[in-house]
């Protein structure tokens, strides 16, 4: 049976620890696309507004994105639900969160405990709840998304996080949204729910962040970095280094999903959401050791073909170009991102890394292996 409850905990309180800001901020390519876009009322889309409170479902919320989004929405006066399993505490207080906004987020923030894939039970727990707007944060699969929409007939928004991942491997970058996908990419299920929105006709939003980093990162970004710089060794880092990609910070994320709250020129539409900049690999190594105050690390290049590894992941990044535009989210929605990559960076490690804490423990040993090579050569 679901749980409707308003959680009240209490955590240590924490203080935040100052950022080392810098002048490092990897490389800006630019473009002339220009975005121009008459504010029409799409066939089908209910409108939203968005000063008015709304009672919204958060599907998932506990790990990384869903932890700032919920608590800008709670603070800018909605009734937010977190749809989880219940296996993490649903308010836990934040690194650098001050006592005061705890107490009033964690009053305030709503739970409904089950399953996602348990079909029968969505459909019912949410019919008889009844949200105004879900942000689906967590999701993989259309048919994770069906129940939802079946038992919410009345639905004001459907937002959705996707990924920058859905895009076709390309020559011409940045990916823009009007870009060619890939159907067979490992996020197909993304843009299959992407496509299941557009035919039931409901009133979507979907945006896709290239790799996301900061405080509470579940995926190995940044901390795979700062357990190497941590530990004062070498960086490895595939073939040349001189590969451009992305990265854009959580809050900066959370911030865009509550810019398209009822947002009309939304409706319907997708956007890339990243930083403002690109960075190539050997860039980022030297921005994370700048944003966390170690020495300019000792990069070693590697040729990837030259190894069996098993199945470990020598590196955390796709090797390739990727980066996409942010443009359309800053002319249409007005977003823009606050931080740049160093402040970003900096604000994960002293919020998080710096503190002792992180989501895996180090694993050296595809690094030893590189580098065994590597001392074999020289």
């Amino acid at each position: 049976m679901a749980s409707m409850v308003a959680v009240q905990a209490k955590q240590p309180s924490f203080s935040v620890l100052p950022s080392s800001l810098s002048d490092f901020n990897g490389i800006r390519l630019t473009t002339s696309v220009q975005y121009k876009r008459k504010v029409l009322h799409p066939r089908g889309a209910l409108h939203v507004s968005a000063s008015a409170a709304k009672k919204i479902l958060i599907m998932g919320g506990t790990r990384f994105i869903g932890i700032f989004l919920s608590r800008f929405l709670v603070k800018e006066g909605h009734q937010v639900t977190l749809f989880t399993r219940g296996k993490a505490p649903i308010a836990q207080q934040l690194p650098g969160e001050s006592d005061t906004d705890f107490a009033d987020f964690s009053s305030k923030i709503l739970h409904l405990k089950g399953d996602r894939k348990d079909f029968e039970f969505v459909k019912s727990s949410l019919a008889a709840e009844g949200f105004d707007v879900v942000y689906d944060i967590n999701g993989r699969e259309a048919a994770e998304a069906e129940p939802i929409l079946d038992a919410l007939p009345n639905l004001e928004q459907y937002i959705y996080c996707s990924s920058a991942g859905v895009y076709l491997k390309s020559d011409y970058l940045p990916h823009f949204e009007i870009d060619a996908v890939d159907p067979k990419s490992r996020h197909k299920g993304k843009l299959e729910t992407e496509s299941l929105l557009e035919a039931r006709g409901v009133n979507w939003t979907s945006l896709r962040p290239v790799y996301i980093y900061g405080p509470l990162n579940y995926n190995p970004v940044e901390e795979w970095f700062f357990h190497r710089l941590k530990a004062g060794r070498p960086i490895p880092i595939p073939n040349s280094g001189m590969q451009v990609t992305q990265l854009g910070h959580v809050k900066d994320l959370a911030t865009a999903f509550v810019k398209v709250l009822g947002n009309e020129k939304a409706s319907k539409e997708v956007f890339n959401i990243s930083g403002e900049k690109y960075v190539t690999f050997d860039g980022l190594a030297k921005a994370c050791a700048k944003a966390a105050g170690f020495p300019e690390p000792e990069i070693i290049h590697f040729n990837p073909k030259e190894f069996d590894f098993g199945k470990k992941k020598p590196f955390p990044f796709r090797d390739q170009h990727f980066f996409a535009s942010i443009e359309k989210a800053k002319s249409v929605l007005g977003w823009k991102p606050e931080f740049d990559l160093v402040e970003g960076l900096a604000d994960s490690y002293n919020l998080d890394f710096g503190r002792g804490t992180y989501r895996k423990e180090a694993d050296f040993s595809t690094d030893d292996i590189i580098l065994g090579k590597s001392l074999v050569l020289a």
